[in-house]
């Protein structure tokens, strides 16, 4: 049997329905009415809805126009990027004051490592104290898990919502999984749950009582940590959160050039392999940085600051329009270089105000195509004329053989 090594606290916390906290914090009229936020109109995506929504069997990623006709009654909102994160940023600026380690998984989750804050203090008093002040200085509802590990947290913080919280004591976390539904663990998926459905496994108590190699044998590594889960078994760490951890690539060339269509298509082709790469990795940037050197080297940089975002038609003008300001001189270039920066876990489905369902699915469609047959299969034709850029998977992978030598990615500061 595997079993942990050391006695640890993690807190989990949720901001509940946060799109629809903030939006009733503007306007308190929305509070208690069944509320959509995404594409108005009937071929957007809802984004996010209220608790009274989710009644009618409405979710989020769900065609608004079959949402609205659950619920008719429902009031839509577009939603507000930059409103999101700026009160997910004050959530954090709280948190960073209050402990020493925490990770913000997303704009709106957080894990908190207290371990060895129980030598001195509750954890349990520790933690709602916490969840009070956030909500006394934000109006936010939220919800926590307190438990030994980063999975039990989530599940319990998922158990206490709305606006609650849950504690699960050291030894007590396989009777709490046991009766829960197989599909509460974070990694099971639509596909993972209908294999597991085909072998008769609908409750976590199920898993728990089978032999780890039975599973193995059907999912092979991720039954194994499917199965550890379920037994409430997870020593993943919390991971310290830089608010400036980045992505970047740059392109020197090997004759300087003033050839502004060069130039504007290396930089389409440039930014749209790392929007990918924000989405193949899970991740949101709230930075874009534009980069030039010219042929005296002299280097010149302009950035700024957006809601989060991974996606094409939000960066790709803003990516532009920096560069129309930088190159100002219209001397020969050296180098042009694009950088994402402040990024957060977190998917595209906060971003789909503006989307179409056709653009979600169309996303879905070429970054699937780009997994399977490589990154610059699938590209914009205003970046056909860039020649090969090195291909990298930030957070997962390593440089593609094929990738070009004057191409140069950056991942927090470090070149490949």
């Amino acid at each position: 049997m595997i079993q942990e090594t050391a006695l640890r606290n993690i807190m989990h916390i949720d901001l509940d329905t946060f799109f629809v906290s903030c939006e009733r914090l503007i306007n308190s009229r929305l509070i208690g009415k069944p509320i959509l936020i995404g594409g108005v109109s009937d071929r957007g995506i809802v984004a996010s809805c209220s608790y009274e929504a989710r009644h009618f069997g409405i979710h989020s990623a769900m065609p608004m126009k079959m949402a609205k006709r659950l619920c008719p009654e429902a009031i839509v909102l577009r939603g507000n990027s930059e409103t999101y994160s700026k009160h997910s940023q004050n959530v954090t600026d709280i948190i960073r004051e209050a402990v020493p380690i925490y990770e913000k998984s997303s704009i709106d989750e957080f894990y908190i490592d207290l371990t060895g804050v129980d030598k001195f203090y509750s954890c349990q008093n520790f933690s709602s104290e916490l969840r009070q002040k956030i909500i006394k200085e934000t109006g936010l509802p939220i919800s926590f898990g307190l438990s030994s590990n980063k999975t039990v947290s989530k599940i319990a913080t998922s158990e206490a919502k709305p606006n609650n919280q849950l504690s699960i004591f050291k030894g007590h976390e396989k009777p709490f999984l046991a009766p829960l539904s197989i599909r509460k663990i974070p990694m099971v998926g639509e596909k993972t749950y209908r294999i597991l459905c085909d072998l008769g496994i609908r409750k976590i108590q199920t898993l728990q009582e089978m032999p780890v190699n039975m599973i193995s044998k059907v999912l092979g590594k991720n039954g194994t940590g499917l199965w550890k889960k379920a037994n409430g078994i997870d020593l993943s760490p919390v991971i310290s959160y830089q608010e400036r951890k980045s992505i970047s690539t740059e392109r020197t060339f090997n004759v300087d050039t003033t050839d502004i269509g060069k130039l504007k298509s290396l930089l389409t082709a440039m930014a749209e392999n790392l929007i990918f790469q924000l989405r193949r990795g899970n991740k949101l940037t709230a930075c874009v940085t534009i980069k030039l050197r010219y042929s005296d080297f002299q280097t010149y940089t302009i950035q700024k600051r957006i809601p989060y975002s991974a996606s094409d038609q939000v960066i790709l003008p803003i990516v532009m329009t920096l560069y129309e300001k930088l190159y100002q001189k219209r001397l020969l270039v050296r180098l042009i270089g694009v950088k994402f920066s402040h990024l957060v876990g977190g998917g595209h489905q906060i971003h789909l105000f503006e989307d179409s369902e056709n653009m979600f699915n169309l996303y879905q469609a070429m970054d699937k195509i780009r997994d399977k047959y490589g990154d610059r299969l699938v590209m914009r034709a205003s970046g056909f004329g860039a020649k090969t850029i090195s291909r990298w998977n930030p957070f997962t992978g390593g440089p593609s053989p094929t990738a070009c030598q004057s191409s140069c990615l950056t991942i927090n500061g470090k070149s490949y």
